[in-house]
């Protein structure tokens, strides 16, 4: 039973679906620190606390710190955290020697700090879909959007093909009776200090000639991977091509390029806002939270 749910200035439009909700009080030092004050006292309590960390994940996830270790200062009953999208989540090994393994290390500080339950939506190091999970210590609820975006589509696409753009994401095509997935060959990272690794080639291994195609993938951040599945399903004569994602990051105009590349339509969940954002995650909540 939830007590008292708590959200941040990043949360408000998922407050509406709690009318007790209280908010959170976020204000900003002169020197750029963050405050925050809880707006009741939390002891004793199951709390859950709603908040966003994407855009400026950073800076949200320093607010979230603070927060989470100021309710478990007042000992609640239960401390829970409901992140739509989890940033630093990509991160979730090692490709060189002795780098940060940052999903770890979210996990871990979430834990110390009193955290007993992370909420979030198709997490990008969990390839099983839905599920109780644990990750360096730190208990994970991870529910899924995949079958409330594939009914959104399936009401526009023609008895479509699902497929996934690496093997990675296959547990959203599979939700679909004969979902696919394709074989992703990913390259070494690039120079200079963005750290990304180049698409060295994409292949589909199943035919897709004159029918309709539905990719979708746990997110879509530069949209490299999601505009070259597109290119490589309707240079194989797919009739259409429609993206789906939980989260739609679309960095660098990749909503644009996916539209220039021949998808015929983009939709994602609101996790993060934008154009493309049809499915709202309070839906999703229905069973966990609400």
């Amino acid at each position: 039973m939830v007590n008292l749910i708590l959200f941040s200035e990043t949360a408000g439009d998922l407050a509406a679906a709690f009318p007790d909700a209280k908010r959170i009080e976020e204000r900003v030092f002169p020197d750029g620190e963050s405050y925050v004050r809880l707006p009741a006292n939390c002891g004793g309590k199951d709390v859950i606390i709603l908040h966003r960390c994407y855009p400026s994940p950073n800076e949200n996830l320093v607010k979230l710190f603070l927060i989470v270790d100021a309710v478990r200062a007042h000992s609640p009953s239960s401390l829970r955290v409901f992140i739509p999208y989890l940033p630093y989540a990509r991160m979730d090994k090692a490709v060189k020697e002795w780098e940060a393994v940052s999903a770890d290390t979210i996990c871990r500080m979430l834990k110390g700090l009193g955290c007993t339950e992370l909420i979030t939506i198709d997490c990008h190091f969990i390839k099983q879909g839905a599920g109780l999970f644990e990750r360096a210590g730190l208990k994970i609820r991870n529910i899924s959007a995949a079958d409330a975006l594939l009914d959104y589509l399936k009401g526009i696409a023609l008895n479509p093909i699902v497929t996934s753009p690496d093997e990675g994401a296959a547990y959203m095509s599979s939700r679909t009776e004969g979902g696919k997935a394709m074989k992703k060959i990913r390259g070494e990272y690039g120079e200079g200090k963005s750290a990304y690794r180049q698409i060295d080639r994409l292949e589909a291994g199943f035919d897709v000639k004159e029918r309709d195609v539905i990719i979708i993938d746990d997110m879509v951040s530069t949209g490299s991977t999601m505009v070259k599945a597109v290119s490589v399903l309707k240079s194989a004569g797919a009739r259409k091509v429609f993206c789906a994602a939980t989260h739609g990051l679309f960095l660098n105009n990749a909503l644009e390029k996916l539209f220039a590349s021949g998808a015929d339509e983009v939709v994602t969940t609101d996790s993060i806002k934008s154009p493309a954002a049809k499915i709202h995650i309070t839906e999703l909540l229905r069973g966990v939270i609400l």
